[in-house]
């Protein structure tokens, strides 16, 4: 398939793209603009999963924008999905005047959300890694398999500093820091987007922003940020992206900050991304968040109005289908009340866009050599889950277990589940939501979804904990299932069996956790957000019957948000958090536990004691974490059950021998911090070096601790390394009084440990000169050397 021969400026891939965009800008109607501003699901253009051309004239008579999810949302193979994707580009280069080709979006937070797409680890595990190089790696796998079938944007990654675990979307995230965050997010966005446009997919950096830290915890609510704050924590990850990575979409958040919606916020998608950071890609609604500008924050009455005040703010493209930016939109141009030149800017940066991508020379794809989880990418998923894990309690070296164990009980909801090892944006958790919206539609509601949906056999092959477990095992080995109780209900008719199973058992393995989605059975996920941090249903209970027996216990976390377990804290010898671990899931769980692989992970987020605790974070001013003069809470501990970036090992870490290079810097310059790691355990593993920071006195208020670099390091039993960390003071800045960003001269504190707590090396640097403005050349991150 070719598009016909070259007749127009626009049409000439040898031209500047800037004079394609002019020229073919020149050439369009308004109804040609509108429609580039606008989107339509997959689904809308089907019948019966087949490509349907009156349904397409509808939608797509003038041209299309983007196309919503036709992976995500459809149960088509790769191979099928691919050859639809060139059958709805060759309907438009046949069917439409000016033959402009679509960009095809898709979501891919835990990987490719895709039929029979490799299904990673959630992203609050690959956060656990602490191994940017992975988020990079499974970006680049992501990449290949959406450019294979014919898409061009991904939904990701989610750059929300996330402060409060009750949000259902808290797995989503890369936790709470916004170094941690901000580095994670680079390395994602530049290697979706590749090297060059031809092989690259755009990243979309979201949500934008603010989103992850709303009243109550509840999802959309409003977020409650001062400026300075706003800037240093939450916009900070987006910035980097957009200065570091070259970041070419931004996705707004659903919540307001002070009293406006950030899908109507001029400050946010004007001033700050475009004018202040040079941002120059495009800005894509959330799903439905420009018809919300009416309908959730009541800020117009109207569509028409909520087009207005959204393309006038610089939200570009409309998502997931065309609403307001239809004829709600052509009548205000009509109107006059908003110049057709706004319009004309948003279809200019979208045009740029799918010029930059050679959509215009060729928008096809070969769907004969489609090919979905490979060997390599089933590996890297078990890499990554792997290093995901996290040991959170191993007293009297309890794990790793022998596998020539006589008997093993496994017990708990979690352990003969795959579904229940996936993150909310797996492709089984969207079919599963657009089935539960079809029964919405068929009682009155206006989503438009699929009439079939194939769910069995669609996703990926995986394996259950309790299969992975008996693969590990010896011949000799029993293990005895109990399942207990569900995620969910009050249903303890199961306890006497799972009572019964440790009874006998030399030790006991209790999988618990919770169910991620979007449906109501769900209990994280988006929409999913809990008011209490336990664990849900009867499963503490369980926790507590199984413990009573006497036989040693094991607790796996198998959930997407941090669990108040204070009880287990106390009571259980061993516990592991496995996170939402993917479709190698249960096989890395398998190898933690007997040992094939000694777990690493750190905690990407504070794990509090108590849902009265939260917000709860490491990075906290002075006056903060503590309860003036008495410390505590009457009732409870102000710590955290577990610090940020903590994590166990099955051997044993030593720090030492610091050297600096030099005591005394000065804006633009650098310092050299070195450190020796010894392992002196008999297991070779992995330690995370974290460097942390204090401004002593300032300006204004600084935090107690703030995360600068870090690097895992894999040290042999016996063996040492050195590390080398070069802190940029361009690093140390901050926005001051009167919100120039600065470095101050002063001392510097400088803390390197293996968790937010856990500090062996402290040191002091002192920044000298005079105050200086910085934001020219602000620096995001250290390096880090290993030797």
């Amino acid at each position: 398939m070719q598009i016909v021969e070259t007749k127009f400026i626009y049409q000439d891939p040898n031209r500047a793209t800037a004079e394609r965009v002019a020229d073919l800008l020149a050439r369009m109607t308004l109804d040609e603009k509108l429609a580039q501003l606008g989107s339509a699901w997959v689904f809308e253009l089907l019948t019966d999963m087949v490509f349907d051309e009156a349904k397409a004239q509808e939608l797509m008579g003038h041209g299309l924008g983007h196309i919503t999810r036709l992976a995500g949302a459809s149960s088509l193979k790769p191979k099928e999905g691919a050859a639809l994707a060139n059958q709805i580009q060759q309907y438009l280069i046949d069917h439409t005047r000016l033959q402009i080709p679509a960009i095809v979006h898709e979501e891919c937070c835990s990987g490719y959300m895709a039929r029979n797409a490799t299904c990673f680890p959630q992203i609050i595990g690959l956060a656990s890694t602490w191994q940017p190089e992975l988020t990079g790696a499974m970006a680049e796998v992501v990449r290949h398999q959406m450019k294979t079938v014919g898409a061009h944007q991904g939904l990701s990654p989610l750059l929300d500093v996330v402060r409060d675990p009750r949000w259902g979307r808290v797995e989503e995230t890369f936790g709470e820091d916004p170094y941690l965050v901000s580095l994670m997010g680079v390395y994602y966005v530049h290697r979706l987007q590749g090297e060059n446009w031809q092989e690259g997919i755009i990243a979309t950096a979201k949500h934008f922003v603010g989103y992850g830290i709303p009243d109550g915890g509840l999802n959309w609510n409003p977020a409650h940020i001062p400026e300075r704050e706003l800037r240093e924590v939450y916009l900070a990850p987006f910035e980097a992206a957009v200065k570091e990575a070259n970041l070419q979409s931004v996705m707004n958040g659903y919540n307001e900050l002070d009293g406006i919606p950030c899908a109507a916020s001029d400050l946010l998608l004007n001033k700050i991304l475009r004018q202040e950071w040079g941002f120059d890609g495009v800005v894509v609604s959330d799903y439905f968040a420009v018809d919300q500008l009416e309908r959730a924050h009541h800020m117009t009455d109207n569509q028409m109005d909520s087009a207005v005040r959204a393309l006038t703010a610089g939200l570009d493209i409309e998502l997931p289908s065309t609403d307001c930016y239809g004829t709600p939109l052509k009548e205000a141009v009509e109107r006059g009340l908003i110049d057709e030149a706004i319009v004309d800017q948003s279809v200019a940066r979208l045009l740029t866009q799918k010029f930059e991508l050679g959509l215009f020379e060729n928008p096809f794809v070969d769907a004969s050599v489609v090919e979905f989880d490979t060997p390599s990418e089933r590996q890297l998923a078990r890499e990554i889950a792997q290093q995901s894990i996290i040991l959170l309690k191993n007293a009297g070296d309890l794990l790793p277990l022998s596998k020539t164990t006589g008997k093993i009980a496994v017990i708990g909801p979690q352990a003969n589940s795959t579904r229940h090892l996936v993150g909310d944006y797996a492709y089984i958790c969207h079919i599963e939501s657009l089935m539960a919206a079809r029964q919405q539609t068929m009682l009155g509601m206006a989503m438009p979804v699929p009439d079939v949906m194939e769910i069995d056999a669609a996703f990926v092959e995986m394996n259950t904990i309790l299969q992975a477990l008996g693969d590990k095992v010896s011949p000799e080995t029993e293990l005895i299932f109990a399942p207990g109780c569900e995620v969910l209900g009050e249903d303890r008719s199961g306890f006497a069996e799972a009572v019964a199973a440790a009874q006998q058992a030399d030790v006991a393995l209790v999988m618990l956790g919770g169910k991620s989605g979007l449906t109501d059975d769900c209990t994280c996920g988006e929409a999913r957000d809990q008011a209490d941090l336990d664990l849900t249903g009867v499963q503490q209970e369980l926790l507590e019957a199984v413990a009573a027996t006497g036989t040693p216990v094991v607790l796996v976390l198998v959930n997407g948000r941090p669990l108040t377990t204070t009880w287990a804290a106390e009571h259980i010898p061993a516990i592991v958090e496995a996170w939402l671990p993917g479709e190698e899931g249960a096989e890395a769980v398998a190898d933690v536990l007997f040992g094939d692989v000694n777990p690493g992970g750190k905690l990407p987020i504070t794990v509090p004691r108590h849902v009265g605790q939260v917000p709860i974070y490491y990075n906290h001013k002075p006056s903060g974490g503590k309860s003036h003069w008495k410390t505590t809470y009457v009732d409870m501990s102000n710590k955290p059950l577990w610090p940020f970036g903590f994590g166990l090992s099955y051997t044993r870490f030593e720090l030492s021998g610091l050297q600096m290079d030099k005591r005394k810097v000065a804006a633009g310059e650098a310092v050299q911090i070195s450190l020796t790691v010894t392992n002196t355990g008999v297991r070779d593993g992995d330690e995370v070096v974290q460097l942390y920071v204090r401004d002593k006195v300032a300006s204004l208020t600084r935090p107690l601790k703030e995360l600068k670099g870090f690097k895992r390091v894999a040290v042999p039993a016996g063996a040492s390394r050195t590390v080398t960390f070069t802190l940029f003071v361009n690093q140390l800045g901050f926005y001051n009084p009167n919100m120039a960003y600065v470095v101050e001269p002063g001392i510097i504190e400088l803390m390197i440990g293996t968790s937010s707590e856990d500090i062996h090396l402290r040191t002091e640097i002192e920044i000298v000169g005079e105050t200086q403005e910085i934001l020219a050349s602000k620096k995001f991150f250290s390096e880090v050397q290993v030797v």
